[in-house]
């Protein structure tokens, strides 16, 4: 694990691998002499021992100007040709988007869970483009499934993963350092669906960067900024934020509503642009209020459980989500028979979707274990 600011080496980063087309393209070594270039600056590149599309675009302008001795002009030119060699058709039809034959948009790419269990409940895990809201009182997993998506996002893409690295951004708390390194350790029991060579090969405590950011500028020059390298350079593919609302308990009163829906706003404009742009699904946890509406509390847990609460932040910050889902700890008189739920083990919680999308109201429940967070089947009474 590395703290953002002490962690770019260059050298140690791209070590996956490859899982799609685009990233065959990426990593296997270039003939730069067929690419429709000045042979001054393919001797450029040459000389400066590039040999793939990676590379080059992990460098920025001026270390392409430093290694190839090119100049400002000539390092553009070839930033554009090697990018153009990526692109596929920048537009698409109502038609090609409904069809959607190569399973290539964004509504068919997901984060698998790690679970197959908690992949059913989603139809596959959380979207690829979009912001995804965890919301829950303490206590009801919430980091736990964040920290296993952080492992689940570094895994080839034939096992649901991005092959591809996590920022973390704490809010509030210290981060979870030691649960990470036990669910790293756990991670050939749980993955079983994943052969152990590949496993192995994975150094999943290199690729989770970790940030903090305890107040409202500090986060988004964290957002705007230094998140945004990480993405521009392809060492991430997932951001966590723990959590929104302690960016706002404490800044705003009850005369800032408009301050406070502009910052959301604000917020939430620019990870959507990220996530957009970079192709990386947000999740950000939110804490939960005191539910006053009872329409509030039925959508949450669909009256099963006696929890009265409702997501933090308001409609403002409702309407920049994708999909919500909140966690929920079963209480022992809920599990115990003739509860609203019958199981015998490890304290139950449940995930449920509040709203998506692609998804209907929905829910089912999962323990938090050694090895990781597993839906489990319960008997629900008649």
């Amino acid at each position: 694990m590395f703290c953002i600011s002490c962690m770019f080496d260059k050298t140690s980063i791209y070590r996956k691998s490859p899982g799609s087309v685009l990233t065959t393209i990426l990593y296997q070594d270039m003939d730069w002499d067929q690419f429709d270039m000045n042979p001054k600056v393919i001797a450029a590149v040459k000389k400066a021992n590039i040999k793939s599309i990676k590379e080059i675009l992990n460098l920025s302008g001026a270390d392409l100007q430093r290694l190839t001795k090119l100049s400002s002009m000539d390092v553009q030119c070839l930033l554009k040709t090697v990018s153009g060699t990526l692109r596929k058709s920048c537009v698409l039809t109502a038609l090609q988007l409904y069809q959607d034959k190569d399973h290539c948009t964004s509504q068919h790419q997901k984060l698998s869970m790690g679970c197959s269990v908690l992949n059913s409940l989603l139809r596959g895990g959380i979207p690829v483009v979009g912001i995804t809201e965890l919301a829950g009182e303490s206590s009801a997993g919430k980091t736990q499934i964040s920290l296993q998506l952080c492992l689940s996002v570094q895994y080839p893409y034939e096992y649901g993963g991005l092959e591809s690295g996590a920022v973390y951004i704490c809010t509030e708390d210290v981060f979870p350092n030691k649960r990470l390194q036990q669910l790293i350790d756990q991670q050939h029991k749980f993955r079983t669906d994943v052969p152990l060579d590949v496993i192995q090969k994975i150094k999943f405590g290199n690729s989770v960067f970790i940030e903090h950011a305890a107040d409202l500028d500090t986060f988004y020059n964290c957002i705007a900024k230094r998140i945004t390298l990480l993405l521009l350079r392809g060492m991430v593919r997932l951001v966590v934020i723990d959590s929104m609302a302690a960016l706002f308990r404490c800044e705003f009163g009850a005369k800032d509503s408009v301050m406070k829906a502009r910052y959301l706003q604000t917020f939430g404009a620019k990870l959507h642009s990220l996530s957009s742009r970079f192709r990386t699904p947000i999740l950000c946890i939110n804490q939960v209020t005191d539910a006053v509406d009872e329409t509030d509390v039925a959508q949450s847990n669909f009256g099963l459980l006696d929890k009265k609460v409702s997501p933090a932040l308001g409609l403002t910050w409702s309407n920049q989500l994708l999909m919500r889902l909140m966690a929920s700890r079963i209480t022992q008189s809920e599990q115990s028979p003739g509860g609203a739920l019958q199981h015998t083990g490890s304290v139950l919680r449940t995930l449920s979707v509040v709203f998506a999308p692609h998804l209907p109201p929905s829910f089912c429940c999962y323990a938090v274990n050694l090895d990781g967070v597993k839906g489990v089947k319960v008997k629900t009474p008649l």
